[in-house]
C-alpha cells in the first residue's frame, strides 16, 4: 500500500469513528457493557496508541535502526496485517487483557479534549507518513506489544485498522 493510500485509510477510519461518536448521547462517554470498556476508555486507548507511534517516528532513523534493526522480509499487505493482528489477539487474550488493565476511565470533562487530541495525533501521523521515504517505511522496524517487530509501514496500516477495530467494538456495544 503506497503512502497516499495509507494516509487516506487513516483519515477514513478516524473520520468514521468521529462521525459515529458525534451521533452518541453525551453521557455515553462513561458508559459501557458490564466488565467492558467505556467509550471514554476506548478513545483514551486509541490516543495513547497513536501517540506512541508518533513518538517513535519522531526519533532519528539511525536510532530506530540501532535499537530495533531492519526488516528481513517484504512488507505485508493491509489485509495480511489485519489478519495477523486478529490471529494474535485471539490467541493471546490473557496478554491483551493484561495490557488493557491500566486503562482508566477518563473524566467526562476531558471528552472533547481527548477527541481533539486523537484528531491532532491522526493528522500528525498522516504528515509523518507523507514525509518518510518509502525505503525507511519498509526497512525500519518497530515493536508491537502483541504482534512483535513490524516494518513502520505495517505499524501505520495497523494503526488505521486499530481505530476501525475499536470503532466496531463501540458500535456493537450500543
Amino acid at each position: 500500500m503506497n503512502k497516499e493510500a495509507i494516509i487516506d485509510l487513516l483519515e477514513e477510519k478516524h473520520q468514521k469513528l468521529f462521525n459515529w461518536l458525534e451521533d452518541q448521547p453525551e453521557d455515553s462517554f462513561n458508559k459501557g457493557p458490564q466488565g467492558k470498556w467505556t467509550t471514554g476508555q476506548h478513545i483514551d486507548h486509541l490516543v495513547d496508541s497513536i501517540k506512541q507511534v508518533n513518538h517513535a517516528l519522531s526519533f532519528p532513523k539511525f536510532i530506530l535502526k540501532y535499537k530495533f534493526g531492519n526488516s528481513n522480509r517484504e512488507v505485508r499487505a493491509y489485509n495480511d496485517v489485519v489478519n495477523r493482528y486478529q490471529e494474535k489477539l485471539s490467541k493471546n487474550q490473557d496478554k491483551a487483557r493484561e495490557f488493557n488493565i491500566g486503562v482508566k476511565t477518563p473524566d467526562q470533562k476531558k471528552y472533547q479534549q481527548l477527541l481533539n487530541t486523537l484528531q491532532i495525533q491522526n493528522k500528525k501521523l498522516q504528515h509523518k507518513t507523507n514525509k518518510w521515504k518509502d525505503k525507511y517505511l519498509d526497512n525500519l522496524i518497530l515493536p508491537h506489544p502483541l504482534i512483535g517487530k513490524m516494518p513502520v509501514r505495517e505499524i501505520i496500516m495497523w494503526t488505521a485498522y486499530h481505530t476501525e477495530h475499536h470503532a466496531t467494538i463501540l458500535k456493537e456495544k450500543h
